[in-house]
């Protein structure tokens, strides 16, 4: 969403609607006949190119996020900036998109750290807030407030049940869930089709 013409940081932004607003315009398929919209996120953020991203992590922890998620361009092969996940634009987007519920991708490449970080507010200018700001002036001065989780060194690409997951993780999608308040429907640990577990 932060990407979208009309609801975007702009102006680092793309020639379209690529939030939920553009499904309509994009595929030709009228407004009625949805019923249900699930917002699909990372369990970390990630951002191409220019533009604020106040979570984005200059360090080898950004590093690792960056290899183990394969955060390169497709086509150019240029790294993707990588930070904690960002729970103040996700229910931005969440928002601006009509989301009833979200699938949160990749949580295995969460799997090796220590500890987690989920950015819950912003900081700007000595003010804290849960809302994105309108300005990108503002963004761009906006300081992560975080929230540590703790997180599990063990591998979760076998799990197909949420009651499988190790607590930590259940703990992260739960924190996620509250903070961007949407359900957490979907988990993807892995590439194949039956790595996308149904909570």
């Amino acid at each position: 969403s932060l990407l979208d013409i009309d609801h975007g940081t702009f102006p680092y932004v793309t020639s379209s609607n690529s939030s939920g607003c553009g499904i309509q315009a994009g595929s030709g398929v009228p407004s009625r006949v949805i019923d249900r919209m699930i917002g699909v996120v990372k369990s970390y953020t990630t951002r191409v190119g220019g533009g604020p991203c106040p979570t984005e992590l200059h360090c080898e922890t950004g590093d690792h996020i960056r290899t183990e998620g394969n955060e390169f361009g497709t086509v150019t092969g240029r790294p993707r900036r990588c930070g904690w996940f960002d729970a103040v634009a996700t229910s931005y987007g969440a928002r601006v998109s009509g989301v009833d519920c979200i699938a949160v991708m990749l949580l295995d490449v969460l799997s090796k750290l220590d500890e987690l970080k989920i950015c819950e507010a912003y900081e700007i200018d000595g003010e804290r807030t849960t809302d994105l700001p309108s300005q990108i002036q503002d963004l761009e001065r906006a300081k992560p407030v975080y929230r540590t989780v703790p997180g599990w060194k063990k591998d979760i690409t076998g799990v197909r049940r949420m009651e499988d997951f190790p607590k930590e993780a259940r703990q992260y999608i739960d924190t996620v869930s509250e903070l961007v308040e949407r359900p957490v429907e979907f988990v993807s640990i892995g590439p194949d089709r039956d790595q996308t577990v149904i909570l």
